[in-house]
């Protein structure tokens, strides 16, 4: 496994504006499936950024009424091309990947009340808020890169830093809007 991380190319490239358009057209295909235990589905991570840098892979959060329900319905997931991966290492979530190596999506689903919402929403919404802030994680990505020989692990660990301490006054800053 370690062999195929080293060979999955990394990528960083400018904010492109086309990456809106790709969520609305996933987010349509997953409502189709998810119906109405989906009580939102919403743009997240460096691509919902306007000017930010990033890999291309659209992140997706979609909260959903209840997770067990969700649950039934991976095989339709997986006819839209996902690959159902279930908690993936985060208790509480349902994760999906779509493309393969060169991942175009990532779906991240959690039952309303749990924090990884707040979390995942106040750090795009901080990044909106404080383009100076996107510019920097920007930055961190691109040198991360460079640095991880294309390596996930590494190029996250790299980021963890800027992330850990961003995300805390994110939580702190979205709970005073």
């Amino acid at each position: 496994m370690e062999n195929n991380l080293k060979h999955r190319v990394i990528d960083v490239v400018d904010y492109d504006p086309n990456w809106i358009n790709i969520f609305e057209t996933e987010k349509i295909l997953l409502t189709s499936v998810i119906g109405k235990n989906a009580v939102l589905i919403e743009h997240i991570g460096s691509t919902a950024v306007k000017g930010l840098a990033a890999k291309p892979v659209i992140d997706i959060l979609v909260e959903v009424k209840n997770l067990l329900d969700l649950d039934k319905y991976n095989e339709q997931i997986a006819t839209l091309g996902f690959v159902v991966k279930g908690e993936n290492g985060i208790s509480g979530r349902r994760y999906f990947q779509k493309g393969g190596q060169k991942r175009s999506h990532h779906v991240h689903a959690f039952q309303s009340g749990d924090f990884n919402l707040i979390r995942h929403r106040a750090f795009k919404e901080y990044l909106i808020a404080h383009p100076w802030a996107s510019s920097e994680y920007g930055q961190v990505k691109k040198e991360a890169r460079l640095k991880s020989d294309n390596n996930i692990h590494i190029y996250m660990a790299l980021k963890n830093e800027f992330i850990q301490k961003y995300e805390k006054l994110a939580v702190e800053w979205f709970s005073l809007k």
